[in-house]
This record gives C-alpha cells, sequence and structure tokens, in this order.
C-alpha cells in the first residue's frame, strides 16, 4: 500500500499546484514593468483601487510574534513605532581615530582598498568583488536619484551579490516581475512589517516611492541576473551564544554555545568583524536551529504533512511548499526560490502573511497556506528550507548537529 499512498500523496499535490497556478494566472499583472511615476520621494502613495485598509498593528498577535525574528527581545509597547534611520553619511565618527576611519582597509581574496569611511558611506556602495556581477546600476550603487542627499544605494543592505543579510531580503536570483510586483508593493501600502519598531522596512519603503520607472527596471533587472549560491550554515543544537542585538541582526558575544535556543532560531555571521565592519559579501552567516527541526520541516515543506492512512488520505495542516515553489524549492516563473535563504527572512515573511501585512499580489494563496501552521511550524520549514542548495549544481547542504556545550 506504501507505494500507492505515495502515488496518491504526489496526486493530490500536483492538483493543489495546478489550482494555485490557475489562481496565479488570473491574478497577475500583465505588466509588470510599467511601473507608475512617484508624485513625490517621500510623500505616502494612496493604496491601489480597491485595496484593502492597512491591518491597523492593534490587531497583530504580538503575543505570540517571534520577536527573534525579528531582531528584537522583547514585544513592542502601545504605539512603538521605529524611529527613521539616520540619513547616510560619510563624516567622521567620535568613538574611533580620523587615522583610524581613513586608513584602506583591504580583506582577503579583493584586489580593493576602502577605509571605514568609504564603507559606512550608504550613498556610494563600496564593492570588494566587482569581478563577480555584472556592472551596478547607478540605483543600486548610489539609490534613487531623487532622494538627493537622502539617497541609499540598494547594495548597501543588499550587497553587490545580492545575498543580502538576515535583517534584509536576498533578491538575487528572483524573477525580475517579482521584484518589481514587490517595490510596488511597498510604495502601494500592501507590503509593510508586522512589528512596527523595524526600521529598515520603512527605510524600504521610502526609497520604493523615490525610484522611476527606469531606476526599477534596472535594480529589477541586475538582481535577477545573479546567482545566489549557498551563503547559509544550518547548525542542529540545543545551545547557542549568547548574543546581543545591533541594528535587528544578533552578534555572539561568546564563542561557546551556553544558551538554550528555547525553539528560536538564532542567525549570525560566520566572522563578524568581515560582515559588519567591512561588509564582506564572500562572508555568509550560520544559523542555530533546533534539534529536529530540518526534518519536521521537511515534512511539512514536501506534503504539508499529510499522511495516508490505509485507504484515507488524512489531510495536512498546510499546503506542501514544493507545491507552488517547485520541486527543489528554486522557485516557478516568478514564483520566487526559496532553497537557502535566511531563515530569519523566512520566519518574517511567513508571520507577516499570517498578520495580513502583506497584501499584495497572490497574498490570500499565502494566508490560506500559513494560516494553521504554529509558531514551532514557521521555525521547521525555514530551518529545512535553509538547507537546501539554491542551485543545481550546489552540493546538498550538510545539517550539523551539535555535540555538547560547544
Amino acid at each position: 500500500m506504501r507505494p500507492v499512498g505515495t502515488l496518491v500523496v504526489a496526486l493530490v499535490c500536483f492538483v493543489l499546484g495546478a489550482l494555485a497556478q490557475r489562481s496565479y494566472d488570473t491574478h497577475r499583472p500583465t505588466q509588470p514593468s510599467s511601473v507608475a511615476q512617484p508624485s513625490a520621494p517621500i510623500e505616502p502613495s494612496p493604496p491601489p483601487a480597491g485595496a484593502p485598509a492597512p491591518v491597523p498593528f492593534t490587531a497583530i498577535q504580538f503575543d505570540r510574534e517571534p520577536l527573534w525574528a525579528y531582531g528584537f527581545d522583547r514585544p513592542p509597547q502601545p504605539g512603538e513605532r521605529a524611529a527613521p534611520q539616520a540619513p547616510p553619511s560619510d563624516a567622521l565618527r567620535t568613538d574611533q581615530s580620523a587615522e583610524e576611519q581613513t586608513r584602506p582597509q583591504r580583506i582577503p581574496g579583493s584586489r580593493a582598498a576602502f577605509s571605514l569611511l568609504q564603507i559606512r558611506d550608504a550613498q556610494h556602495v563600496v564593492d570588494w568583488f566587482p569581478e563577480d556581477h555584472p556592472p551596478m546600476p547607478d540605483v543600486i550603487d548610489h539609490g534613487p536619484a531623487r532622494l538627493g542627499a537622502l539617497r541609499r544605494g540598494c547594495a548597501q543592505c543588499h550587497l553587490p551579490n545580492g545575498k543580502g543579510r538576515p535583517e534584509n531580503a536576498q533578491p538575487a536570483g528572483l524573477a525580475a516581475a517579482y521584484i518589481v510586483r514587490q517595490i510596488q508593493d511597498f510604495r502601494g501600502g500592501l507590503r509593510y512589517s508586522a512589528d512596527p519598531r523595524k526600521p529598515n522596512t520603512n527605510t524600504m519603503i521610502e526609497l520604493a516611492r523615490a525610484m522611476s520607472a527606469a531606476e526599477l527596471r534596472a535594480a529589477a533587472d541586475y538582481f535577477s541576473s545573479l546567482r545566489f549560491t549557498p551563503w547559509v550554515r544550518v547548525v542542529e543544537t540545543d545551545l547557542v551564544p549568547k548574543t546581543r542585538i545591533d541594528g535587528n541582526l544578533f552578534l555572539p558575544v561568546e564563542q561557546g554555545r551556553t544558551e538554550p535556543i528555547a525553539g528560536r532560531i538564532i542567525e549570525v555571521p560566520e566572522d563578524q568583524e568581515q560582515s559588519e565592519t567591512y561588509r564582506n559579501p564572500h562572508s555568509g552567516f550560520v544559523a542555530y536551529v533546533p534539534v529536529g527541526s530540518v526534518a519536521k520541516g521537511r515534512d511539512l515543506v514536501t506534503t504539508g504533512g499529510m499522511r495516508v492512512s490505509g485507504d484515507h488520505i488524512v489531510p495536512g495542516k498546510t499546503t506542501a511548499c514544493v507545491t507552488c515553489h517547485g520541486s527543489d524549492l528554486r522557485g516557478v516563473g516568478d514564483v520566487p526560490p526559496l532553497a537557502g535563504r535566511s531563515p530569519s527572512y523566512t520566519v518574517r515573511q511567513l508571520w507577516d502573511f499570517q498578520q495580513g501585512t502583506r497584501r499584495g499580489e497572490l497574498s490570500a494563496l499565502m494566508r490560506m497556506v500559513v494560516a494553521n501552521l504554529t509558531d514551532e511550524d514557521l521555525v521547521d520549514i525555514a530551518a529545512y528550507i535553509a538547507t537546501c542548495p539554491p542551485a543545481a549544481e550546489a552540493a546538498a547542504t550538510r545539517v550539523e548537529r551539535a555535540a555538547g556545550p560547544n
């Protein structure tokens, strides 16, 4: 009976995929590259005609928020909002000597040299490895022109190779049409963070509203042309290093693992200095995940938790991710790839879908998919997805399992 049961499960998944694809084809935008010119760089733009009203933050289930995914250690207080991020600056800081900040710095494998002032300047993104990618368009290097002195290059946060960091997105390898749609959602009030304290989401909305049609097309084409390669090392463990939070990113404050993971995913730089001080796009991240989460996530991702009992199908709690995102989770058309992406980012997006703060094209389908998922399910799904090889030629990711307290 087992081969027959497996066949039935596959057939049901296929039918669900066909239904999802039909809905997708019905609602997909016919001209994704046609982008309305924003009337002003920072002025709020109204939601598109017929768009639902924004979900009030009072309706968010903060009592079950995966705080670690957003880079916080406590729920928000009533009315608490993110302060605007500081404008880009190449000015000297008072906590370091001028000599230290202006001295040329180098990193392994790069022929370039940049000072700390240059590395921090978001209006002129440093490019340690220009041979890794096509020439960066002006908006990727410097940001939307109409923001003037408030410009920020897309690559300052998402990196020149598009692989991003846990506190932001990884646009490398996404379909250009998908990228365009997300920027339209940001500028149209259809996508925002379920945690109102997350400052870089507000910055992203501001940048999206400032982009011209030409800048958006250039950014989408650039990031979609990049290959996303392995970037996150997954370690199953009961203990994690003690960390501090800096800019919504967890940074370790010890070498050993002494703190219980407590159902979280703790994602930290492999090399803090390379990642934080030098913005080295060759230095990735390690994600500590609960023991057993990868196997449980594999079940949800590949079957949705569906079971076959004798001659009966026992429905799962969700639709298998592979139904729409492909059997290898590398995307189908402009349904985005998931394989190998930051698990912190993945959980954040799933929870945003659950809370209704992502309401763009196809969001209704995703809300149905995540409706019955528990906090533990989100962790399990993200942990498994992060282990999947993002490219056909990439070796299958090995899941490390910690032994003992270190």
